[in-house]
């Protein structure tokens, strides 16, 4: 099973890179014809991961915590202290002035923000955390599958081989598992790799195919005739030529234009119901500013892209959710150089038309020092994994908690209609 799983994984990741092969899942799906019949409208679960560690005590600040300001002297904000109009949410929380873009849809309920959230693990290196966050078991490094693969597996229905693709250049900790999934960085280069280079994908295929034959599995040493006709489904012109809805522009960043190729391929009807992105550079030890700085750049662009990926989905709305992560959060008190260390608890933001948005959903105490954890930090009061279950249970209709969530017995945050 690990020789199986490592196998897989390390093909995707190549495919992902440029090699031009095809999957033998891919194949296998058009061999059969699985995959020819339209897939309109599915349900689709959008999850961006911010990594290294976003401040969610400015991302979403606790103003009308008196503690707040004695903290953090020189990065508290408040609506009535700060320029740029930051957005009072509800007369303590409030969002950060970069993030206006996102103000709206919280106004309209669509947005729902969860805070004092985070792993019950309270390692806080980067990589274990982002591991246990994936893997959706926080204190066993010796699960093999993600959490998203496990809800592939859950879905229970055929599905398209483009039902689970990460906009990443490897594919991501949470769809490594038995379920097929897919790590796409560019859709322009991977459909004319597909389309205008047939010889290197059979040569890619048939590689794959060598290191698939020790195996028992059916979807991975069962190819036939290497058809690519799953290819067909995304048109080379359709990417390029791409317009988005409403006259968006889209910002011009990694996160970005993973947004725009997720839109593309929910428009495209080709199958999509998870999708994966990421966020870099939320690791601010200093200089992190308050209105302008490196964290204020991070957020507009956090906020932007999503608000642009949103104002395209018009006509899709009701079919789509997304959901963000990071897997800490930062020091409740400033550090000598302007900036904020790894801490304990952060905030996350889901969207909706299923969501009851328009809420701060938290169970924090207060900011002072005997409410935090170790004196320092903002403990975690809500286990992500009861915001997870709660968005893939009300928007995929995924229902056993126990198997996506081994070794888990809480309960599901209330934070979807339904």
């Amino acid at each position: 099973m690990e020789r199986r799983l490592f196998m897989r994984n390390s093909a995707l990741a190549l495919f992902a890179a440029g090699f031009g092969g095809v999957p033998t899942f891919i194949a296998n799906a058009a061999n059969n014809k699985k995959i020819l019949a339209p897939y309109k409208k599915n349900k689709v679960m959008v999850c961006i991961f911010q990594r290294g560690a976003m401040d969610g005590l400015m991302a979403v600040s606790p103003y009308g915590d008196p503690s707040l300001k004695t903290l953090r002297p020189t990065l508290y904000m408040s609506p009535a202290e700060t320029e740029g109009k930051m957005f009072d949410l509800d007369g303590y929380f409030g969002l950060h002035p970069a993030m206006a873009s996102l103000a709206p849809m919280f106004t309209e309920k669509r947005m729902a923000i969860v805070h004092g959230v985070g792993s019950p693990n309270n390692t806080r290196s980067h990589f274990d955390a982002q591991d246990y966050m994936e893997s959706g078991t926080p204190f066993n490094k010796g699960t093999a599958s993600g959490w998203l693969n496990r809800a592939v597996g859950l879905m229970g229905h055929e599905a398209s081989p483009f039902r689970a693709v990460s906009v990443t250049s490897a594919l991501p900790r949470s769809f490594y598992g038995d379920n097929e999934a897919l790590a796409i960085n560019n859709l322009q280069d991977f459909a004319i790799q597909m389309k205008g280079n047939p010889m290197a994908a059979n040569i890619a295929a048939k590689s794959f195919e060598e290191l698939y034959d020790a195996t028992s599995s059916d979807i991975l040493n069962k190819t036939g005739k290497e058809s690519f006709d799953a290819m067909k489904m995304l048109n080379v012109n359709n990417i390029k030529n791409y317009k988005p809805a409403n006259d968006v522009l889209y910002p011009n960043s990694p996160l970005g234009n993973s947004l725009k190729q997720i839109a593309i391929l929910i428009k495209m009807d080709v199958g999509l119901e998870v999708a994966f992105a990421e966020s870099g550079g939320w690791d601010t030890h200093f200089n992190q500013g308050t209105t302008n700085g490196l964290l204020a750049r991070n957020l507009k662009d956090f906020a932007d892209s999503i608000a642009a990926f949103w104002k395209d989905m018009s006509g899709y709305e009701d079919e789509v959710t997304l959901m963000t992560m990071t897997e800490f959060g930062r020091t409740a008190h400033q550090n000598g150089t302007g900036g904020t260390d790894h801490g304990r608890a952060s905030c996350l933001f889901v969207l909706g038309n299923d969501v009851q948005g328009g809420k701060v959903y938290h169970n924090i105490k207060s900011l002072a020092k005997e409410d935090l954890e170790d004196g320092r930090d903002l403990p975690v009061s809500t286990d992500f994994r009861s915001v997870f279950s709660a968005v893939a249970d009300g928007h995929l209709n995924i229902h056993d908690t126990k198997k996506l969530f081994p070794e888990w017995d809480g309960n599901s945050l209330k934070l979807m209609k339904g």
